[in-house]
């Protein structure tokens, strides 16, 4: 069984997210869909809606508050779960009062998490710092796949994905997790490495790495490109925007090379920056 998690805090792009998710079960109807609902207190935020401290909440009026929306959460999930009672997937829900980023990653790993996938609302200023602090440390951390929605998308439509690699030794290692995710996608998926000037190769010699990676791995339904750009994360938006992708699909890792988030935080500057679902890897 797959096992999906979805975040949710009941705004639009959550539902946005779950829709994704329950998408999917389309091609894999067994699935089981956890939807996360985290309620942030002061002590696990430390800061204030516009960054500043916060001011202390009385013991007796914070024991209140959180119970009286402790309520209101289950009572809103069980309306969610009537509403998809008669699906053929199952659908568990969860409240947790913490830090969400923290309560993500737990779950991950206690739930056997196949598939995160999650509703992002930012690209720029605020919306960027928040998604730094919750969706970036997601993507960058956890140890399956990532799928970050921003809008609405059904899944039905998707036709079209990049996958944007250098194809050496580290994406080796995910190759046979992207492979079993591809099968969810009833698309055509671009293999695309982005030539830009300061990792500039021939044409010939990108090509050839492509085209074994294919081979080795013995992925159909897919095409071989090689797109110039000044910056990869530039080159990656460009790419999908020419072909009209209806998804972006990229491996993170920490090391030196391409598509490396602790030093180039390249995938973090295209989950910000698209406005396509971005489906992430880690890579150990």
């Amino acid at each position: 069984m797959i096992r999906i998690l979805v975040p949710y805090d009941f705004s639009e792009s959550a539902q946005n997210a779950l829709d994704f998710a329950i998408g999917l079960t389309k091609n894999y109807p067994k699935m089981e869909i956890l939807v996360l609902h985290i309620i942030e207190t002061p002590l696990s935020t430390g800061i204030g809606a516009m960054g500043g401290g916060l001011d202390p909440i009385p013991d007796f009026e914070s024991q209140v508050f959180f119970v009286e929306l402790m309520e209101s959460r289950k009572a809103q999930f069980e309306k969610l779960k009537k509403d998809y009672a008669s699906e053929p997937f199952e659908l568990v829900t969860k409240i947790e009062i913490g830090n969400i980023y923290r309560g993500i990653s737990e779950n991950i790993h206690k739930s056997q998490i196949d598939l995160v996938v999650m509703g992002s609302r930012g690209s720029s200023g605020l919306d960027e710092i928040l998604i730094g602090s919750n969706t970036e440390k997601v993507v960058r951390t956890a140890t399956c796949p990532v799928i970050t929605i921003k809008e609405k998308i059904d899944v039905s439509q998707l036709k079209k994905v990049v996958f944007a690699s250098d194809f050496k030794e580290s994406d080796q290692e995910v190759a046979g997790r992207f492979k079993k995710m591809q099968s969810m996608f009833d698309a055509e998926f671009y293999f695309v490495y982005i030539n830009t000037p300061g990792n500039f190769e021939t044409s010939r010699e990108s090509m050839n790495r492509i085209r074994k990676f294919v081979q080795t791995h013995k992925f159909e339904h897919v095409k071989a490109e090689i797109y110039n750009s000044i910056s990869e994360e530039e080159g990656i938006l460009q790419f999908a925007e020419d072909i009209q992708a209806d998804m972006i699909a990229i491996t993170t890792h920490g090391r030196s090379g391409f598509l490396h988030l602790i030093t180039g935080s390249i995938a973090e500057d295209v989950v910000n920056h698209s406005k396509r679902p971005v489906w992430t890897f880690k890579s150990k």
